[in-house]
């Protein structure tokens, strides 16, 4: 196996971004009526918007207002990062350091928009650590289906099999691992399950710990 190139989903990954995100879905819902439970707002991450939208309005009925809801969401995580900051992942320099050392490419693929997710990782210091940036806007199905990643390495100059994935969700998992990339779960809200496990190449604590997997390859 020749590993070239090595794409980041973001939040979870690469921001310590997660549990906001679900806190502030079921406020903003919980603020507008609907009785939107963490269980719920895990079930949607790395979810792109068309189909996240008909799931949430499965739980929540015709009248959920997805985008008022997603637009209060973002109001309220804006102002908590403005008043917080941002955290990084643990392990993420380390491992940086060493996919620029051993001249892999790097590439981030999130289900954020380009303008956040450029924001996000411009606050770590990290956006020029990465040859690219690709959201779930630029290609026609986000995740969980596998356009993201395909593109992502096709950008890159890889195929799939040359690439590794790094994913903490079930949703990017899946985008990930049907693109045919070698997929490496960093759990962050949840663990895999034993259906999820057959489709990893490892799961690891940190980011740190994929430094090992690349030296025993």
């Amino acid at each position: 196996m020749e590993i070239k190139a090595v794409i980041f989903d973001m939040d979870g990954v690469i921001t310590d971004t997660e549990s906001l995100l679900v806190k502030y879905w079921c406020q903003a819902a919980n603020e507008m009526g609907f009785p939107m439970e963490p269980k719920h707002a895990i079930e949607i991450r790395s979810l792109a918007g068309k189909y996240t939208e008909p799931l949430l309005k499965g739980y929540f009925g015709d009248s959920f207002d997805y985008k008022a809801v997603r637009a209060r969401r973002m109001e309220l995580m804006n102002a908590d990062i403005a008043k917080n900051g941002l955290k990084k992942k643990k392990g993420l320099d380390p491992l940086l350091d060493y996919l620029g050392q051993h001249g892999y490419k790097r590439a981030v693929a999130t289900a954020t928009d380009y303008q956040r997710a450029s924001s996000y990782l411009k606050m770590l210091n990290v956006f020029d650590r990465f040859d690219k940036v690709i959201c779930a806007a630029m290609v026609e199905n986000g995740k969980p289906k596998p356009d993201i990643y395909r593109f992502a390495a096709a950008q890159l100059g890889f195929a799939p099999s040359e690439c590794i994935a790094i994913e903490d969700s079930p949703n990017g998992v899946i985008s990930a691992s049907d693109a045919g990339c070698h997929t490496i779960m960093v759990p962050d809200l949840t663990q895999p399950d034993e259906k999820l496990m057959a489709r990893l190449f490892r799961k690891c604590d940190d980011l740190e710990q994929v430094i090992g997997v690349l030296e025993n390859l």
